[in-house]
Order: structure tokens, then C-alpha cells, then sequence
């Protein structure tokens, strides 16, 4: 029987990498092709590996595809306010052209909470064309710090899909998420970004490519809403599901049992990001006079990118689902506990090999966090969940290069060959992949004494 269900493991893993590697299957299909492998050569039964099927995506689902949806929706909406290219000019006017790359990485790490990577880093493209014709010097010098902050927040800091599904599969507590994720995160996009930016920028000059000083996007017409305002929207659901972790993890005794029921309400995440949502959507109706039929687009376009996100993440539910009613994953929790390995490495270890074979991160986090969900332990404290999603996280961002969109979307928008965007933009993702490792390795040396 343990031959069978380590088999049953290996098939299943083994038939997710050939489809999306040799094959190019779409990933979705993939993982629920693979959770079947599973299933069958498990032995189970043909119509609970159905109901396991059925079950592992509702579960899933329940969550996050409501999460991933609304942080869709008020992405578009800030982005159509013309929010992100005017919270990075704020930034500058305070930091001025000298520190004009600290200003880029704050104002990409707070973009990115909201808005997808890659609609974030074409919108502020402008802003660092700008500085780059203005000051002459290298576009990398401004270029690597906004990617590294966009990087770090779009895979550390909820509500962005990529942590939001693995904290849901592994069952860890989004409020310690976002709080080590600001606290790894920060200096990690500091090291990966702007030190690294500043020392491969004097030594590989990059001008602004002629073909995209053009580049523009569909914005709100007149003023728009001011930068704090923005700062204001964008911190508003961070800081109730913090305020809400916070409270009821450290100081529930300074509470009444229906405040703290009130607090766990809004500030749960879906409530929290709702909230949100409605704000932005009065607050562009009522201030700004947009149409409601231009509501409605911005909302209904937002999703399409959402809907691809919230199906790959059902499926990893399913796979999480089926290795655990397989028996399988109880199986290799036991195999696992025998190693010599902490769960923060092989966490990183799984994303990191999965990212590396086929280029996503998004599903290098659900795999990974698909195979760890049937190895921890149910009684692991809420911060050592909360890292090991950080872990995976830090892992499935590591070393991007030609099998990732993102790789091309800077080859194409920077204007550089492949060698180069590997010397700048894939060593970049390295940096920060191994320093968000060693400080969550830190952290949880500090966490444990």
C-alpha cells in the first residue's frame, strides 16, 4: 500500500510537469488531469475521485475566487482613476530626481497591492521614461527598483492572488501574512532593487527604446483623486485585516466579546476588500461623475484576468484535496518528518524547482502550496503558517527568465536584448528570491526563542 500511494505521488507530480512543460497544456487542465493520475493509481474509487474533484474546488474557491474577484475590480477601478502614475510623481516630488529610485520601489510596493504586476509596471512605465530622458542615466537605474517593489508585493502581500491561494490551501492566517510580508518585503526590495538596480545600472546603460515612448492607457479625464487619498484606499483594507489579526491574536482581553465579533467581520478579508470596493466605486461616481455604464465595463473587463487565476487555483485545491483523500499526502507528511529538512527550505525548495520548469509563479505557488498543504501539521502556530506562505512566495520568484511572461514583458518594454534582460531582470528576481529566503529564516529564529 505505501509503494502504491508513493507512486500515486510521483505519477501525479510527474504528469502535472510533463503537461505544462513538454506539452504546454493549459495549467488548469493540468492539475485537474493530474489530481485524476492521483486518484486512480491510488486506487480510489472512479466516483469519490469525482466528489474529491467537485469537493477540492468548491472549497478552494469559496474564498478566494471571491477575493481574487473583488481585488480585480478595484484594481481597474484605481487604475482608470489615473492613481499609480500619480502616487509615483508624489513620491518623487517629496524624494526628488537623486532618490527618485526610493520613490519608485514605495510607490511600487504600494501599487501592486491592488493592480496585477504587469497592467502596474505598464502604467509607470511613463514615469520612468521621464526620468530617464530627463537625467540621462541608465533606465535600469529606475527601471529594476519599481520591478523588484512590484515583485515582492505581487507574491508577499495579500490581496494579490498569488498569497491570498496559498494561505487559503494551507490554511494560514492573512493578517500574519501581511505583516511579515511588509516586514520581509521591504528590505528585501531594497537590496533586489535598488542596490542591485544602482550597481547594474552603472554598468549597462539602457535608454528609453523609441518605439515605446508612446506608451499610454486609457485614464480618467481632469484632475483625479489626490496621492494621499489614494495611499488612504489602497492601506484602507490592509489595516482592517490587520487591525482585526492583531487584536484578536495579542489583546482580546482589552475587548467585549461583540467587539471583537464586529472586528472579525470587517475585518475579514472579503469584507474588507468590499468595503473598498463600494469607496471607489461611490467615490469615482460621486466626485468624479463617472458613468455607471463605465463602472460596469471597468468592472466586467477586470474580471477576465481574474477568471484565468481563480480556475488554476481551484485546481491546486483539487490536487491539494485528492493527495489528501488519496492518503498520499499523509504519506509523505510522514516521509517528510523524517528529514532533516525544515518546511521554510522545502517549501522554497518545491516553489523554486516548479518555477524554474515552467516559468509561472502564480502556479508554482499553488503546486508547491498544493504538496505542503498535505505535510504541515494542523497544529503549527498561525506565524510559522504565515512564513512557510511567505517561503513558497519567495521561491515561486525566483530566477524568471524565458519560459516567463514576465521575463518578455521587461525584454519588450526596456528595450534590451535576452542576455541582458538575464543579467538585469532575471538576476534581479534571484537576488530577491534568496534574500526574502534568509531574512524569513531570520524571523523565524527570532519567532522561536
Amino acid at each position: 500500500m505505501e509503494q502504491t500511494l508513493l507512486l500515486a505521488f510521483l505519477l501525479g507530480v510527474g504528469s502535472l510537469l510533463v503537461m505544462i512543460l513538454v506539452f504546454k497544456i493549459n495549467a488548469f487542465l493540468s492539475l485537474l488531469i493530474s489530481s485524476i493520475v492521483v486518484g486512480i493509481s491510488s486506487g480510489m474509487e472512479l466516483m469519490k475521485i469525482v466528489d474529491t474533484v467537485i469537493s477540492g474546488m468548491s472549497s478552494t474557491l469559496g474564498f478566494v475566487a471571491t477575493i481574487v474577484g473583488l481585488g480585480a475590480i478595484f484594481g481597474a477601478l484605481l487604475e482608470y482613476s489615473g492613481a499609480t502614475e500619480k502616487l509615483a510623481q508624489k513620491m518623487l516630488s517629496f524624494t526628488g530626481e537623486e532618490n527618485a529610485p526610493y520613490a519608485l520601489s514605495i510607490a511600487g510596493f504600494f501599487i501592486a497591492v491592488p493592480v496585477f504586476f504587469d497592467v502596474a509596471f505598464i502604467i509607470l512605465v511613463p514615469v520612468i521614461y521621464a526620468l530617464q530622458k530627463k537625467t540621462g542615466k541608465s533606465l535600469l537605474i529606475y527601471a529594476i527598483p519599481l520591478l523588484a517593489s512590484l515583485a515582492v508585493t505581487h507574491a508577499f502581500i495579500p490581496p494579490t492572488p498569488g498569497p491570498i491561494a496559498v494561505a487559503d490551501i494551507i490554511g494560514a492566517d492573512l493578517g500574519w501574512v501581511i505583516y511579515f510580508g511588509f516586514i520581509i518585503g521591504f528590505p528585501t526590495a531594497i537590496i533586489a532593487g535598488i542596490l542591485w538596480g544602482n550597481f547594474i545600472g552603472k554598468k549597462i546603460h539602457v535608454s528609453i527604446p523609441p518605439e515605446m515612448e508612446a506608451v499610454q492607457s486609457e485614464r480618467l479625464q481632469g484632475k483625479g483623486p489626490g496621492a494621499w487619498t489614494i495611499i488612504a484606499i489602497i492601506l484602507f483594507p490592509i489595516v482592517l485585516i490587520l487591525f482585526n489579526t492583531v487584536n484578536n491574536e495579542l489583546y482580546p482581553e482589552l475587548f467585549s466579546e461583540d467587539v471583537l465579533k464586529a472586528m472579525a467581520f470587517i475585518g475579514h478579508p472579503i469584507v474588507a476588500l468590499l468595503l473598498t470596493t463600494l469607496i471607489c466605486i461611490f467615490y469615482l461616481r460621486i466626485k468624479y461623475h463617472v458613468g455607471l455604464d463605465k463602472l460596469q465595463e471597468l468592472s466586467m473587463k477586470s474580471l477576465g484576468p481574474a477568471g484565468i487565476i481563480i480556475l488554476i487555483t481551484g485546481a491546486g485545491g483539487v490536487f491539494k484535496t485528492m493527495l489528501t483523500e488519496s492518503g498520499a499526502g499523509a504519506l509523505l507528511a510522514q516521509k517528510v518528518s523524517t528529514m532533516a529538512v525544515s518546511p521554510i527550505i522545502l517549501s522554497f525548495m518545491l516553489a523554486l524547482i516548479v518555477r524554474l520548469m515552467q516559468g509561472s509563479a502564480t502556479v508554482a505557488m499553488i503546486t508547491a502550496a498544493g504538496i505542503m498543504g498535505t505535510i504541515l501539521s494542523p497544529t503549527m502556530a498561525p506565524q510559522e503558517l504565515a512564513l512557510i506562505v511567505l517561503s513558497i512566495a519567495a521561491g515561486a520568484s525566483g530566477f524568471s527568465h524565458v519560459n516567463d511572461s514576465g521575463f518578455w514583458l521587461v525584454n519588450r518594454y526596456l528595450g534590451i536584448s535576452e542576455v541582458t534582460t538575464l543579467k538585469t531582470w532575471t538576476a534581479m528576481t534571484g537576488i530577491l528570491s534568496i534574500t526574502a529566503l534568509i531574512l524569513i529564516l531570520i524571523l523565524s529564529a527570532i519567532l522561536s526563542f
